[in-house]
């Protein structure tokens, strides 16, 4: 039937498929006694046919196109090739007993690759096909090493912005360091004298009011006596007696608070550690408890804080760098809850060799098509001027840099959760000879 296709394979061979199309039979079977040889042959007999051969398997390598057909000629059907993204890039060689010039022209201007007149010469034939197909495959291969070298540009580019990034991340932590470290040394000296001050004032206060004590006996012993009478008006005008219990208060809350803002400098010490690319054991727990009283202030108003810590090993990282993905993610958190939540922070183990860091939020949630952009650099979903798109960026390159993963799982209007999983060691770290007990 014209409209159907055949197909004719020579035994043992898997070569370049060729398809054959004329509407008659007799130069049919010539192209496929030429051919079959060396190639894998299938054939049609029409433009119909053609086409659904074409969008068939074994998909052609190479078409040989005779021009004039009934109902669809050569020059349609190499049109509609010319339309498929499937087929666009066959060559297609037109056989035909024209040899015009301007069919010939008309051929390549639609696309030929190549054109032959009947009667063919078999030996031609071999060499176009032949040369085309060598075209072809070179043409196939030139699209694959583009792929592989914008695969290999995407990933150097990818690569340099995250090399960009650490080294964002690594000047601000030294800055931050810095920082710290003259704060710290700056403090801890009025904390120190001011601390020690208030010793020694608590120390001259109760002499003092051992002094008055032994007044008040005397005052006792002499009853009524005129001369004391000034001293018992004082005393019940100023309410000596709740001066006396106050003072003891305000000395104690002046201690705690100076208890307060020396662990707050200790907490930016070790929060920033100027050190930040020597590979130490570290509490896990210990930074992020430094990390929430850094950040504290920001969610304090509106977030509170549930801690479910579990035993953890101490693990080989660099503190400073994991202390800065906390942040970020707390910092997040808490932006992500618009009125009054909860942060969750959960710690695990996971196996023998790694542990989990959990940090949740009953905030806003994102959207499943931004979820995968998260930890793209310089996404953001926060309005402008809220955020840079930086702080998941450079929590990811960390955690990487680690030997780690970190995950989020969110639903719109429920909330997100942050699951960073570290390993005990890294390769990447210079291992001691053995790890310090938990």
């Amino acid at each position: 039937m014209d409209e159907a296709t055949s197909e004719s394979i020579a035994p043992g061979r898997a070569a370049a498929t060729i398809l054959a199309v004329d509407d008659d039979p007799v130069n049919l079977g010539v192209l496929n006694a030429v051919l079959r040889p060396h190639f894998r042959v299938r054939v049609a007999r029409s433009g119909a046919a053609a086409l659904r051969a074409v969008d068939s398997e074994p998909r052609p390598d190479l078409i040989l196109l005779d021009v004039m057909m009934p109902e669809m000629d050569g020059y349609a059907v190499l049109a509609r090739l010319r339309e498929s993204p499937a087929s666009r890039d066959i060559p297609v060689i037109f056989v035909t007993a024209m040899d015009s010039s301007e069919d010939e022209k008309r051929g390549l201007e639609l696309g030929a690759v190549d054109y032959l007149t009947k009667p063919i010469t078999p030996a031609i034939v071999l060499a176009r096909v032949r040369t085309h197909l060598e075209a072809r495959q070179a043409r196939d291969m030139l699209k694959r090493f583009n792929a592989q070298l914008v695969h290999q540009v995407d990933q150097g580019t990818h690569a340099l912005e995250q090399a960009q990034l650490q080294l964002m991340q690594s000047e601000k932590m030294a800055s931050i360091g810095q920082l710290a470290a003259g704060v710290a040394h700056e403090i801890n000296n009025p904390i120190g004298f001011v601390g020690s001050n208030l010793g020694t004032l608590t120390g001259y206060l109760q002499d003092i009011f051992s002094i008055i004590a032994a007044y008040e006996r005397a005052e006792a012993l002499a009853g009524n006596d005129a001369a004391f009478e000034e001293a018992r008006s004082l005393r019940q005008k100023l309410d000596y007696d709740y001066l006396k219990e106050d003072i003891a208060g305000l000395l104690g809350e002046s201690k705690d608070g100076l208890a307060r803002v020396r662990k707050i400098v200790q907490d930016l010490k070790g929060f920033s550690h100027v050190s930040d690319t020597v590979w130490e054991w570290a509490d896990i727990h210990q930074g992020l408890d430094s990390t929430l009283n850094m950040v504290w202030n920001e969610l304090k108003y509106h977030c509170t804080v549930s801690k479910n810590y579990g035993p953890l090993p101490k693990i080989r990282c660099l503190p400073s760098q994991l202390n800065q993905v906390f942040m970020n993610l707390l910092v997040n958190a808490g932006q992500a809850i618009a009125d009054k939540g909860e942060i969750t922070i959960t710690t695990e183990c996971v196996g023998d060799a790694a542990v989990r860091v959990s940090i949740g939020d009953t905030g806003a949630g994102i959207a499943p098509e931004a979820l995968a952009r998260v930890f793209d650099p310089f996404f953001t979903t926060k309005p402008v001027g809220k955020g840079t798109g930086l702080g998941l960026s450079l929590a990811w390159g960390i955690v990487e840099r680690h030997g780690g993963k970190i995950e989020v799982a969110s639903e719109v209007g429920k909330g997100t959760t942050f699951a960073v999983t570290l390993p005990v060691e890294p390769r990447e770290a210079v291992a001691p000879a053995a790890a310090p007990s938990p």
